[in-house]
C-alpha cells in the first residue's frame, strides 16, 4: 500500500458559510473554488485552494449532520484533515484487516464527485482522517 499522494484538504467545521467565508477570500486572501451540497454527510461545502491542497469549510444543513454533531460537542474549528489517495476501497479494507477502527468500511460519496471514507478518531489519537480518491481526469 502506497503512502497517500498528499494532503487533499483540511475539514472545518463552520456555522455559516455567508458569514465565514470573507475571512478566507478578503483576509487571508485564498481563492474560492466553488461550493457544493454533499448530500450523503448533509453539509454544504466551500473549497478554497492552498497551494496544492484546500481548505474546506463545512456548513451542516441539518441537526442530524455529523458537523452539526461535531460542533454541538466542540463548537467550529478543525473537523479532520484528509488524504487523497489512489485505492479508497483497498486501503479502507487493509486497514480493516489491521485491526484500525473505521467509520466507513466501504466508500461512500463524497464532493467533487470522489469516493471517501473516514477512519475513526480512536485510530489516530484523536485526530479524524478522511481518504479521498477523486476521479481520473481525462
Amino acid at each position: 500500500m502506497s503512502a497517500p499522494k498528499k494532503i487533499a484538504h483540511i475539514g472545518i467545521a463552520v456555522k455559516s458559510l455567508e458569514k465565514t467565508l470573507s475571512f478566507y477570500t478578503e483576509q487571508l486572501g485564498l481563492e474560492l473554488v466553488g461550493t457544493e451540497i454533499v448530500e450523503s454527510e448533509q453539509v454544504q461545502v466551500a473549497f478554497l485552494k492552498i497551494g496544492e491542497s484546500h481548505i474546506e469549510l463545512l456548513e451542516p444543513l441539518s441537526d442530524e449532520s455529523p458537523i452539526a454533531k461535531f460542533m454541538e460537542k466542540r463548537g467550529e474549528g478543525i473537523h479532520h484533515i484528509a488524504f487523497d489517495v489512489d485505492d479508497v476501497t483497498g486501503r479502507l479494507a487493509t486497514l480493516k484487516e489491521q485491526g484500525v477502527p473505521l467509520i466507513h468500511e466501504v466508500p461512500k460519496a463524497g464532493a467533487h464527485d470522489a469516493l471517501i471514507g473516514f477512519l475513526h478518531p480512536k485510530a489516530a489519537n484523536g485526530v479524524l482522517y478522511e481518504l479521498c480518491q477523486y476521479p481520473k481526469e481525462s
